[in-house]
């Protein structure tokens, strides 16, 4: 095993703070999202509250500027790279905040990362997510250098289960009784799993 150099330090990784999608644009975290970020979570609320537990809590525009400010730190510090979902104009302008997606978990010696989403009710079921897992996974094989990027959730989230499907994320397993869910019943979780580029299926980028 070669010894580490400066340019192992994941600090000094590029990673872009926009990406473009067919009709998103995702933006990193920053101070003053908050507003933006509160009206995004407080209408997805009542939509996640059986698979997010933080959505449990309802925040004030104080606390949603707070999350926006620590997830730039650890975007900054490639800790965790967040995303915020914005429509985007015709002219290719972000417009309103509808969402979250990112790369968390990450294992930047194997280069092994974990992509999580979600989005509000009112712009479900149109391929979005679909739009933003292909975008995110597309940046961490070819700009990240990932040997793998895996999808976690609980086997009782079908919508979910079915933007990994969709993409390309194969079914590796499914780990009973591995965690609990919103409501503390002990719950399964499938892990998806994908090794190259190659496996992402290009009608995940292809709007709906």
């Amino acid at each position: 095993m070669r010894p580490k150099t400066a340019a192992d330090d994941p600090i000094l990784v590029e990673v872009p703070e926009r990406l473009d999608t067919p009709r998103l644009v995702l933006l990193a975290p920053r101070a003053g999202f908050g507003p933006a970020l509160n009206r995004a979570v407080l209408d997805a609320q009542e939509h996640l509250k059986p698979w997010m537990p933080w959505a449990h809590e309802t925040p004030s525009v104080e606390q949603s500027e707070a999350i926006a400010r620590r997830l730039h730190g650890e975007f900054i510090n490639r800790e965790h790279l967040a995303y915020y979902l914005h429509e985007r104009d015709a002219e290719g302008r972000p417009g309103r905040l509808i969402g979250g997606a990112g790369l968390h978990t990450l294992d930047w010696t194997v280069r092994r990362f974990e992509l999580g989403y979600w989005i509000g009710p009112g712009h479900a079921g149109r391929g979005l997510i679909t739009e933003v897992v292909a975008a995110l996974t597309r940046l961490a094989f070819q700009q990240l250098r990932a040997r793998r990027v895996e999808i976690r959730c609980d086997a009782s989230n079908v919508a979910s289960r079915k933007v990994a499907e969709r993409c390309g994320f194969l079914l590796e397993g499914q780990l009973r009784g591995d965690a609990l869910d919103v409501k503390g019943q002990v719950c399964d979780t499938c892990i998806y799993g994908m090794v190259s580029i190659e496996e992402l299926r290009e009608s995940a980028s292809t709007p709906r």
